[in-house]
């Protein structure tokens, strides 16, 4: 079945929300129930999706793309009514009896363009904040994923007025089409060099846009990480999806005093996790197709593997791989990696962990394990990223009140609770001035006023 040009979706996407009916702050709180029902309906068919995808594990399907949508939802509808309210805020003197206020205002139709690698939440969560804040939404998910983003397709067809809510499926190509055209506001996550495509065609139409990137996510382990917590926890960020998480640890900077323990206590943790051959273990994902296998079988030809290395082209498999004498220049220390290899990169002191992260692009997020306070509050205070954790791996993405978003080459904006209704809100200030006097002061003919303007400012200020 073909879909209708994009610029027919375009036009009855306007005429729904130049209708108004999305402003109704009660409508977008049925709106977001509605998500609600039909992704609880679908769950069934989205676990089998993924597992039909790349063999995503049904408790991570559940854990990563259903359960954290239910809280992003039961979040907003708690607050949409306080976030939509307009908000008074204090008037300078020399507007003597005026207000003012800021008001909420939706942007209108915007693209919400997802990724493969977690392709059921990340399209959904960004929809939850554009559906709050009172838009119109075109979905593009992925191609690379096919079997979820047909369920994405049918659930929003299923719930949504088309006119209101729309998906366009396609390949690269399709995406081209869709960006040729005027939206009021782009969301993109997805890989750095497609998001620089991304904002170049934004650019032609003045379109404000977030996008949510990826890069090298460091994980800095120092010599009084407290290991058997750490271990498990970097073992579960890194190994999750198979590698493939935009905020993975990509690479770990380990204090040469602690690496062996280190090393010994993550090959006994991957064996804990998936057993004697993860490629039997029911809780171990595949990569997602076979050009990104071969990308990652490149990554792995410079450096000693110390654990791991075993693959199967036909299943698309790669075990959990540790990776030792990497150098900064080699492939796998280039890219991200977004796939199951840990490269172990040594150093003696915290000056140069924090130096190698900085002479690289900012990462999506940052990772620090220590129990030293100070060492904790310097790599905080000297490193700059997304976001990152503190004795864990990628727990922040979790939490409504946390912003979640880029910085630099890993991404512009950000999301999750009231920060997504931000995102996809035109704050509008305006002043109300009052019609009980006015000042004469600031109309021409201005002569001789300069000096009373000067003692008036110094007076207000």
């Amino acid at each position: 079945m073909s879909q209708e040009p994009t610029s027919q979706t375009l036009t009855r996407l306007r005429a729904f929300f130049a209708a108004g009916k999305t402003r109704d702050v009660e409508f977008r709180i049925d709106q977001l129930k509605k998500l609600k029902e039909g992704i609880r309906k679908y769950e069934s068919d989205i676990i089998a999706a993924l597992y039909s995808d790349f063999r995503k594990p049904p408790f991570e399907s559940y854990a990563t793309e259903i359960g954290i949508l239910y809280t992003e939802i039961d979040h907003a509808v708690r607050h949409i009514r306080s976030w939509s309210r307009p908000r008074r805020v204090s008037t300078p003197i020399i507007h003597f009896l005026s207000r003012s206020r800021i008001y909420h205002d939706p942007y209108g139709v915007v693209l919400i363009i997802s990724p493969w690698n977690y392709p059921f939440q990340l399209t959904i969560a960004p929809l939850i904040g554009a559906i709050a804040a009172g838009n119109c939404v075109l979905i593009k998910p992925s191609e690379f994923s096919p079997a979820i983003s047909a369920v994405i397709a049918k659930m929003i067809a299923e719930l949504f007025d088309p006119d209101y809510l729309a998906v366009f499926q396609g390949d690269a190509e399709a995406t081209q089409q869709i960006l040729a055209e005027k939206f009021d506001y782009i969301f993109y996550t997805g890989s750095t060099a497609i998001g620089r495509i991304i904002m170049t065609a934004a650019a032609r139409h003045l379109t404000p846009v977030t996008l949510e990137l990826g890069g090298k996510s460091p994980a800095i382990v120092d010599q009084d990480a407290r290991l058997d917590y750490g271990v498990k926890r970097i073992a579960w960020g890194k190994f999750l999806n198979a590698g493939q998480t935009c905020i993975a640890p990509d690479y770990v900077l380990i204090h040469r005093k602690i690496k062996e323990a280190f090393v010994k206590e993550m090959i006994r943790t991957i064996h804990t996790f998936y057993g004697e051959d993860p490629m039997e273990s029911p809780d171990y994902a595949r990569i997602i197709n076979e050009r990104h296998f071969n990308r990652l079988l490149h990554l792995m030809e410079k450096g000693r593997i110390l654990s791991g290395g075993t693959i199967r082209r036909k299943d698309l498999y790669i075990t959990p791989t540790l990776m030792d004498q990497v150098s900064p220049d080699d492939p796998v220390m280039q890219e991200e990696i977004f796939g199951p290899i840990l490269p172990l990169i040594e150093y003696d002191d915290i000056d140069e962990a924090i130096a190698f992260v900085n002479q690289r692009p900012r990462p999506l997020a940052l990772y620090c394990f220590s129990g030293n306070k100070g060492i904790q509050d310097r790599v905080l205070r000297e490193t700059s990223s997304g976001g990152g954790c503190i004795n864990d791996t990628i727990s922040h993405i979790g939490s409504q009140e946390l912003p979640f978003g880029g910085i630099g080459e890993s991404g512009m904006g950000g999301y999750h609770g009231k920060a997504s209704f931000d995102t996809f809100t035109h704050q509008r200030g305006f002043l109300f001035r009052s019609n009980l006097l006015d000042m004469p002061l600031r109309y021409p003919p201005y002569h001789g006023r300069v000096f009373l303007l000067k003692v008036l400012f110094r007076i207000i200020g």
